[in-house]
């Protein structure tokens, strides 16, 4: 058993990491990017960043389902045996909740935006060239009923994130485990 946990890697392959960092990066910029728009007046920038919005939701929902697939394909490397040690059991468990929460809400956070835009009769015309599918009929009254959901969902996401960056700092700066460095480009 020791010998096949030496064999195993330590840190996640360049696959993950750079599906990791793309969609972390996108992910912030995208939430910044909603909470801004809505607050804007009815105005040709309103409906611009909008688009851009379900453009970036489209996308990030493309790179989840890569993202899956690629983990699938390439197993995460385990938990280091000095931080399963020490890692009480309710850490273990938030641990692997929160990336599987996460994981659902890239799928569910722009699958329900395009539920509400398809409701609210706004088909989405990928980089203004593509026309996607409606995901729903056209409804006013279902549109009214899932716009709350986008929000709920995104702000859901955004605090697995905040929580997921707390448990980072913790380990990088409280434990000193290195578990960051799994995760950070480069070499080891």
């Amino acid at each position: 058993m020791q010998a096949a946990l030496q064999n195993q890697p330590t840190r996640y392959s360049a696959g993950a990491k750079a599906f990791h960092w793309v969609l972390a990066l996108a992910l912030v910029t995208l939430f910044g990017v909603g909470l801004y728009m809505t607050g804007l007046p009815f105005s040709p920038q309103r409906l611009k960043l909008y688009n851009w919005h379900k453009w970036a939701g489209v996308t990030i929902l493309a790179l989840s389902v890569l993202r899956l697939l690629w983990r699938f394909t390439h197993r995460p490397p385990p938990l280091p045996e000095k931080v399963r040690a020490t890692m009480p059991g309710w850490q273990q468990f938030a641990h692997h909740a929160v990336h599987f929460l996460m994981y659902a809400l890239f799928f569910a956070v722009p699958l329900i935006g395009w539920a509400y835009s398809s409701a609210s009769g706004f088909q989405i015309v990928l980089f203004g060239a593509l026309p996607l599918p409606d995901f729903v009929a056209a409804d006013p009254e279902l549109a009214k009923a899932i716009k709350p959901w986008h929000a709920y969902s995104a702000y859901a996401l955004a605090a697995l994130v905040v929580l997921h960056v707390a448990a980072v700092v913790k380990h990088q700066f409280i434990d000193r485990d290195g578990l960051l460095g799994r995760m950070l480009p480069g070499r080891a």
